[in-house]
């Protein structure tokens, strides 16, 4: 990294981090567990990964095939899925970036990969403002017409902000290795 970096959950002393982060992950999973159960009615076969595959589209003709697939209730469920994201983003991108500041004190510890950490904790922020471009993108396809510019921008949305989660979780699943491992050591 050519110069460190400070991310705004960093002035969270540890010792209150422990106590957020759970919460946070909780919250996480629940509403991935709500948005998974959301999804189901939405997954047709010319949306096979229900929200997902509207996502990435990329197409007007791609997405407004996968609209016309759904009914006036599986429709709702769109709607529903879109917005409750909004709350989904702020959870899940300041879970894996309070994760990635932890995974950066592990590394911290015996590697140079702990100035990754603050990084990638942005990232996840980034992240989160992918999510919110992508979701009014696809609310606008929604609600009103599939027109360009709409499935690319989703599109060029989402994929960043796949990677950018992936990366974070990667990175935070790697320290937790590192972490047990080096327990396991101490023993």
């Amino acid at each position: 990294m050519p110069f460190a970096v400070w991310h705004p959950l960093q002035a969270i002393p540890v010792g209150r981090r422990r106590y957020a982060f759970p919460a946070l992950l909780v919250l996480t999973l629940v509403l991935t567990a709500v948005l998974g159960r959301v999804d189901q009615p939405i997954r047709t076969a010319a949306a096979p990964n229900g929200i997902i595959s509207y996502e990435v589209a990329g197409d007007t003709t791609t997405a407004a095939r996968m609209i016309e697939s759904w009914d006036a209730r599986a429709r709702c469920y769109a709607a529903f899925s879109l917005g409750i994201d909004y709350l989904y983003m702020v959870a899940y991108s300041t879970t894996i970036a309070l994760a990635c500041l932890w995974a950066a004190d592990v590394f911290r510890a015996g590697t140079s990969l702990g100035a990754f950490g603050p990084w990638l904790a942005w990232g996840q922020w980034l992240a989160a403002l992918c999510d919110a471009t992508e979701n009014m993108a696809l609310t606008l396809m929604l609600l009103g017409s599939v027109t360009a510019p709409w499935p690319r921008v989703a599109w060029w949305s989402a994929v960043p902000k796949f990677v950018l989660v992936e990366a974070g979780l990667l990175y935070a699943l790697v320290a937790l290795g590192v972490r047990l491992v080096r327990g396991a050591e101490r023993r």
